[in-house]
């Protein structure tokens, strides 16, 4: 499990297999199970915390379905909160389960979550909230039914899964070593988390029914000043990475349990197409070598989680392989981990955890690339 804001050595193929994995796992919970790394069967990672977690669940006809992982503070707060508010809320302490946001309907539900947020956010209950984004994130069910939206800075508050997408731009040149340079931004100083770390040439939250693809398209405008028709015809879908990390200061608050799964997109360009800021979340792009990004990685100059995406884009490109990174396979494992909540990452192929068996034949280049995301054109179900 990925901490975030955790210095690290990763990415660069010399270093030992200790310091080369602790961007990808620098703490883990025993409790509850399903966020073990790797899993509940191997506790070879895991870390006792301090805080034992409540689970968000959801009753189907099928019985109950986890949707998140909740801090005890947050309970508190959320038993605390006025009836009128937060509607229904049942607490299970002995099974550490929450029922919320109970309403019969998707904008009974989602108006509940909003009214909280609100409410919260009104009295500064959470840091979090200070970073409020005015986008609406969606939270689904069993099988796929859009099931309630919460603002982006609430959800973390629910652990809940979270979606995005991250597109990294290069350009080929020969007489570079590997012969690629990547275009890599540094974040404004201004910006409510992480900033002034380095991050993925685009990247994006996916708000509730915004397709993938066209997330990309919107992001590399907004961000890079990349044209939209460059963007839709060379950028390339490679696959995903899914995770799960908890937050520190960096990311607005301490501790909160984030599973996130993104979309991955490479963008070929020529040298004379150059991204610029454009809306003030990007300082400044540089066209980096891979020395300089492995120099970056090493010194925890990066994003944790758009570090996770271009170690995968090193792998995928045959920069780090299991001949130069003693621990290649536990890397691969760990930025592609099962995620024991519903969602679109389930009925995505491409998106699916890697055992240990399938990362020994994973790590060739371009053997999970794939050019067309299966879920790129997913629009939730209304219940």
């Amino acid at each position: 499990m990925l901490e975030s804001g955790a210095s690290s050595a990763a990415g660069n193929p010399e270093t030992s297999g200790e310091e080369s994995i602790t961007l990808t796992n620098r703490i883990s919970f025993s409790d509850p199970p399903a966020i073990i790394y790797p899993y509940a069967q191997d506790k070879t990672w895991s870390v006792k915390t301090s805080e034992s977690v409540y689970t968000l669940v959801w009753n189907d006809s099928k019985g109950e379905v986890p949707l998140g992982y909740v801090l005890p503070r947050v309970v508190e707060k959320l038993l605390e909160a006025p009836d009128s508010i937060k509607g229904r809320v049942q607490v299970d302490s002995e099974k550490r389960t929450v029922r919320a946001f109970q309403g019969p309907t998707l904008e009974s539900r989602s108006k509940l979550a909003a009214d909280l947020s609100d409410y919260w956010r009104a009295r500064d209950t959470f840091p979090i909230l200070r970073g409020w984004r005015n986008e609406l994130w969606p939270v689904y069910g069993r099988n796929g039914e859009l099931l309630f939206d919460i603002e982006r800075a609430a959800s973390g508050l629910f652990g809940v899964m979270r979606y995005g997408v991250h597109m990294t731009a290069f350009v080929r040149c020969p007489n570079v070593s590997h012969g690629i340079k990547v275009w890599v931004p540094r974040r404004s100083p201004t910006k409510s988390t992480f900033p002034g770390m380095l991050d993925n040439t685009v990247a994006g939250g996916l708000m509730t029914g915004e397709d993938p693809f066209e997330c990309v398209i919107r992001e590399a405008d907004e961000e890079a000043s990349l044209p939209e028709q460059i963007v839709r015809h060379r950028a390339e879908y490679v696959g995903g990475v899914s995770y799960i990390y908890i937050t520190k200061a960096e990311a607005g608050e301490e501790g909160l349990i984030y599973p996130e799964v993104q979309w991955i997109y490479d963008l070929e360009i020529p040298e004379n197409i150059v991204p610029q800021p454009k809306d003030g979340e990007v300082a400044e792009f540089s066209l980096c070598t891979v020395e300089q990004v492995l120099e970056g990685l090493a010194q925890g100059q990066w994003k944790p989680n758009c570090a996770l995406v271009i170690l995968d884009f090193f792998i995928r490109h045959g920069i780090l392989t299991r001949d130069n990174e003693p621990d290649y396979d536990q890397i691969v494992r760990r930025i592609h981990r099962r995620i024991p909540f519903p969602g679109p990452h389930n009925q995505d192929p491409s998106l699916g955890a890697i055992d240990e068996q399938t990362a020994r034949v994973r790590g060739k280049r371009g053997s999970y690339h794939q050019s067309n995301p299966p879920f790129s054109c997913y629009l939730p179900a209304r219940p």
